[in-house]
């Protein structure tokens, strides 16, 4: 592994810390450990601050253009009682000021202008919108049972400003993800065993803008230097996969938060279970219960409608690109337009996956000729980067991922969902280990977790059964709407694929 300049190793316990850096060693005493310095957390919290303002901003124009509309539809119906009329500000009311500090203000006590994952949190975000709204009602009825806000204006702001806020919300993602504005430079520092330690620096250091200031092995994590080794290294972040169990709660979780420093870990699947349950003590034991809700499938039913109802719609506002694809194929090389393909789907079973051509007639033919260029490491999916068999308008196809637009009929179909994993030819399951069909259990998808997160960079059939795995295991309607997302961007600027 290479190690850079600003890199320790933190595997002896003898190691002296480096020289730049004189954090303060924790004193805890007689200090309950939860007790941590304030003033000491606020000064390592690292916040993006164009993005914040960005976010902010776009919040305040978003409620602002639909309480503008509002307003003015209001005003055909049932103008604002003079009690609800504050006065006027830059052209609005000062109601909806008011408004909007609350709305900026709670969104800010939930991290949805800072935390890394909660400002991509939309499904939340809107119900936050929805409950002030739901808030702002009881508070006026409190405050002047006769005052009622009309409902022509009521609704209408509730509805649009979930719509406009959201939707700005995504337009910046697909930015922030794009340029260098949303990407903070975070130092961090790796814990894990020790055989993982060069490879998960090496992967994180390649894939993201943080830089690697120190690894401990994680048979060390709960020794007394650890602690000294993280804060001498001037790590924001920790990530830490393996851990050992023992002490881990009250020592190394609690030293990093009072000290305020981020910590990720790399999950099992266990791990990923307890998000879903609360804890309770049962028969003197501390345990995690999970337990199914009466609305338990409504997201998966809403997903189902949701898949259905935007491949119909995106098959006919994309049918001029169809038809346009279509002619550039033909006039490109001869053969059908479409290509089909069994693939293995739900449940392991097969059904014909549909495609534009991106290659010649005979490339099914040509594929065992080309064993001995596949950069898949183990072999399991066969991937060429300058593949001989593609036609001219094949690349560009592929880098757009446009020859995925038929995929659309599948999903119309209930063969495939928008978003799931990636269903694989025969050929490559075929020489799937045992694990890796656990990915069958759930409905294959047009995009997925393992094509937002290296795409072609995935070299083995377990980095991307593993992805599989923790999209079963973490799925949400927000998580399909984040891969979504995440796509539309990758697709937009022809990134990770060939």
């Amino acid at each position: 592994m290479r190690v850079s300049s600003d890199r320790k190793t933190a595997k002896d316990p003898n190691q002296q810390p480096r020289k730049n850096h004189h954090p303060p060693k924790q004193n805890i005493g007689n200090r309950d450990i939860r007790a941590g310095s304030q003033f000491q957390q606020w000064s390592m919290v690292r916040v993006n601050w164009l993005r914040a303002l960005l976010l902010i901003a776009s919040d305040i124009l978003g409620l602002g253009i639909v309480w503008k509309l509002s307003l003015s539809f209001n005003q055909v119906f049932s103008p604002l009682p003079p009690e609800l009329n504050w006065g006027e500000f830059a052209g609005l009311t000062g109601l909806f000021w008011a408004f909007a500090a609350v709305l900026v203000t709670v969104f800010g006590y939930h991290n949805f202008y800072r935390g890394e994952s909660q400002w991509r949190n939309y499904v939340k975000q809107a119900q936050v919108i929805s409950n002030i709204y739901l808030f702002a009602l009881v508070v006026s009825y409190f405050y002047n049972p006769t005052v009622d806000a009309p409902r022509s204006l009521f609704f209408p702001a509730w509805i649009g400003s979930v719509v406009m806020i959201i939707g700005l919300r995504l337009l910046l993602t697909l930015l922030f993800d794009q340029f260098p504005i949303a990407r903070t430079h975070t130092p961090v520092f790796i814990i894990a065993p020790s055989d993982r330690l060069s490879n998960l620096a090496t992967t994180i250091e390649k894939r993201t803008g943080y830089r690697v200031v120190g690894v401990l092995s994680s048979s060390l994590a709960n020794s007394s230097h650890s602690m000294q080794a993280i804060l001498s290294s001037g790590a924001k972040e920790v990530i830490a996969e393996g851990l050992p169990e023992t002490q881990l709660a009250s020592q190394l979780y609690w030293q990093l938060r009072n000290a305020g420093i981020g910590l990720r870990l790399v999950p099992s699947s266990l791990m990923l279970l307890h998000r879903r349950g609360n804890p309770e003590i049962f028969a003197s034991m501390p345990m995690i219960r999970i337990e199914t809700s009466l609305l338990a499938n409504w997201e998966y039913l809403f997903k189902r409608c949701f898949d259905f109802v935007s491949a119909f719609i995106g098959l006919i506002v994309l049918s001029p690109i169809f038809m346009a694809i279509a002619i550039a194929i033909k006039t490109s090389s001869r053969g059908s337009v479409f290509y089909s393909q069994d693939r293995i789907g739900l449940q392991g079973q097969p059904f014909r996956m549909w495609k534009f051509r991106s290659m010649f007639m005979d490339a099914d033919r040509q594929q065992a000729d080309l064993e001995h260029l596949n950069k898949s490491a183990d072999g399991v999916m066969f991937k060429i980067e300058r593949d001989p068999r593609i036609i001219p308008i094949g690349h560009f196809l592929r880098s757009t991922s446009l020859d995925e637009l038929p995929q659309l009929f599948n999903v119309l179909f209930g063969q495939m969902s928008l978003v799931g994993p990636r269903p694989f030819p025969v050929r490559d399951v075929a020489r799937f280990a045992g694990w890796h069909h656990t990915r069958h259990l759930v409905m294959p998808g047009i995009t997925g977790l393992w094509q937002i997160s290296g795409r072609s960079d995935l070299n083995t059939i377990d980095d991307v059964a593993k992805l599989d795995l923790f999209y079963i295991d973490r799925w949400a309607l927000n998580f399909d709407l984040e891969i979504l997302i995440e796509t539309l961007r990758l697709v937009i600027f022809s990134k990770g694929a060939y």
